[in-house]
């Protein structure tokens, strides 16, 4: 067995070849070729555990996640866990891995390939809500698919960037990409082409004007429970479909069950991305309006195809630490 932490779980895999995970993900989705149970929560006092158990041809993972948001207070991180992959033909445990990290690679990677299927290739501005982990990881791989020039940043809870932008720029493979906080989500979305968000809030992030947010790509990570929303009704009247990764997501975020509830979304516009990237990889690409959106509430696909791709990199690269039971 391999346990792999955080800097040997990037050693081992490069952004092109984690987003390629994700695409292979939602081929496996949409051939039908897995098990994935529905998410399970566990909860009390506000604290959530989050267990996603996928089997796919070869591998079996299941990651154990803790979302604690008190933690942060205590100079904790607000996610923490672990995956676990077992040999698909005998179950027997090949590699623990750290689930929060997995997390931060694969739901960034899943960001990249929405920012590359639905933005404009020429994009050079991009705008993160919630600067956190998940933020980094989607500014890292945004800038990865894009020629982006300028990031603009807004985190209400945020009152000093240095940290975020110090991090930011250790981890982007191109300098001088210019980085500028905002007072508030008007005027970043007023300066951004691309609009990502990755927040826990119950109320819509940006004014619901529908010229100031028309044009723009959305890609909006967060706010995964159906109380919780990113995008207010001005998103959901500019696009022609929104995409995500499976009927679920429309009971389970509230940025697709709300206006469905409303009657704002009809479901006959909700599209899933696993489509849209076979039609495109077949010549077929769908018609969109100026305004795109993504909405992304993770899969336990995602997980293992990673987990997976990354396990089978530490076996060639003789990464990680073994372990014999």
């Amino acid at each position: 067995m391999i346990i792999l932490n955080e800097q040997e779980m990037w050693r081992c895999v490069s952004l092109d070849e984690i987003m390629g995970g994700i695409e292979r993900a939602y081929e496996i989705h949409r051939a039908g070729n897995y098990v994935m149970p529905d998410r399970y929560v566990a909860g009390r006092d506000g604290n959530l555990m989050l267990y996603m158990p996928c089997f796919i041809d070869g591998a079996v993972g299941t990651k154990m996640l803790a979302e604690f948001p008190g933690n942060p207070a205590k100079g904790l991180p607000y996610l923490s866990g672990l995956m676990i992959v077992n040999d698909g033909e005998t179950g027997t445990t090949k590699a623990i891995l750290d689930g929060s990290v997995l997390t931060a690679m694969r739901t960034g990677a899943s960001g990249g390939v929405a920012v590359k299927y639905l933005s404009a290739e020429h994009a050079s501005s991009v705008g993160m809500v919630g600067c956190g982990t998940q933020g980094l990881h989607q500014l890292l791989f945004a800038c990865h698919v894009r020629p982006i020039t300028h990031i603009y940043l807004y985190d209400a809870y945020r009152k000093d960037y240095g940290p975020f932008m110090e991090k930011l720029r250790a981890k982007l493979d191109r300098p001088g990409i210019e980085i500028t906080p905002c007072r508030d989500t008007r005027e970043l979305a007023e300066k951004s082409q691309i609009l990502i968000s990755a927040t826990q809030t119950t109320d819509p992030l940006y004014p619901d004007d529908e010229k100031l947010l028309e044009g723009k790509c959305f890609v909006a990570i967060g706010s995964w429970r159906p109380e919780r929303r990113e995008l207010p009704d001005a998103v959901s009247r500019l696009v022609k479909n929104v995409y995500t990764e499976m009927p679920y997501a429309c009971e389970e975020s509230g940025d697709l069950k709300i206006p469905l509830d409303t009657g704002v979304l009809i479901m006959d516009r909700v599209k899933y991305m696993e489509d849209l990237i076979a039609d495109c990889k077949g010549g077929n690409p769908h018609p969109q309006n100026a305004t795109t959106w993504f909405k992304s509430v993770g899969m336990g696909l995602y997980d293992i195809t990673v987990a997976d791709l990354i396990c089978r990199k530490a076996e060639e690269l003789g990464i990680g630490q073994r372990v014999q039971w």
